[in-house]
């Protein structure tokens, strides 16, 4: 078990496991930032300085792994991470102090998107990507981003212009990265479905890319399908767990069929949860297999606490 944590087999590293240190794929796996993450944070901004063998692997122990949570700690703050060494050091947490670069990044987006500058919209978010996790990301940048812009496309002229450009770059891109992700993943996928009549629904998109950055299969199909062939494509997928996705009302019939259908866990995410609140608690109190959330960051918690991510 411990050569399957290594990247190159070697003595050096051999005999650091057997001392008690961690190569950087376990604590990747351990906090959920990934290798990648790890050595920007390292090279760029001194965050955490880890141990190297004679042939210069990186090794880590456990106050290493501490620090590295004390760092999403501050990520999810909102704390950028240029800043975050300065506060962890010199033990200060006055937040009011920290210069907000959330809110700069997310308006650079917002700029290229009405300018339709899909390049510069890729080059910020790939920088951003490789500085913080997933989950970071998607509660300090893109929801924040999605609000922002659904305000600001109420009435305004070209609005669905920048709607659907700026949508699909975003279905292209985590597609791309679950379509690279899944290619090396094994075992039965999450299947989530868009049960709206919307083309596009972002969040289901999120929903996908966080439980695909945790290392999961998963399958989209974004647009919703009738309740027989939903049945049908559990039947053949055999998913993990199945998640619906819905910022509007939901047809009902679809998940009381889905229920009695399959055995496997049933997710209903989005703002459909708040429209059928009476309905879905009364569902939720009648069986364990069926759990709701509101948004992105909830459905994932949940898929975490299930043992389904």
């Amino acid at each position: 078990m411990k050569a399957a944590l290594l990247d190159e087999p070697g003595e050096d590293i051999a005999q650091a496991l057997e001392n008690g240190w961690l190569p950087i794929r376990e604590v990747a796996r351990q906090t959920g930032v990934n290798a990648i993450t790890l050595r920007a944070w390292e090279r760029r901004y001194g965050l955490i300085v880890p141990q190297r063998t004679p042939k210069g692997h990186r090794l880590f122990n456990a106050e290493h792994v501490q620090r590295i949570n004390t760092i999403l700690t501050w990520l999810n703050r909102g704390v950028p991470v240029s800043q975050v060494k300065n506060l962890i050091d010199s033990i200060q947490s006055n937040l009011d102090t920290v210069e907000n670069e959330w809110h700069a990044l997310r308006q650079t987006l917002m700029h290229a998107i009405s300018e339709l500058a899909e390049r510069r919209i890729d080059e910020a978010f790939n920088r951003a990507m490789a500085l913080y996790p997933p989950r970071t990301l998607c509660e300090q940048l893109m929801m924040p981003l999605l609000n922002a812009l659904e305000q600001k496309w109420q009435g305004q002229f070209g609005a669905q212009m920048e709607r659907v450009f700026f949508l699909s770059w975003l279905r292209s891109k985590f597609g791309a990265r679950i379509y690279h992700n899944n290619r090396q993943l094994q075992g039965a996928p999450l299947l989530l479905v868009n049960q709206s009549d919307l083309p596009l629904e972002p969040c289901l998109w999120l929903c996908a890319w966080l439980a695909s950055s945790a290392d999961c299969p998963v399958e989209v199909f974004d647009w919703p399908l009738p309740a027989g062939e939903l049945a049908l494509a559990v039947e053949h997928l055999q998913p993990r767990a199945v998640l619906l996705y819905s910022s509007k009302p939901l047809h009902f019939p679809t998940l009381t069929k889905l229920l009695s259908g399959t055995r496997c866990p049933i997710l209903v995410a989005g703002p459909t949860v708040c429209i059928h609140h009476a309905e879905l608690a009364a569902l939720t109190r009648d069986t364990s297999q069926l759990s709701v959330a509101e948004d992105p960051l909830s459905a994932h918690q949940i898929l975490i606490q299930r043992g389904i991510v």
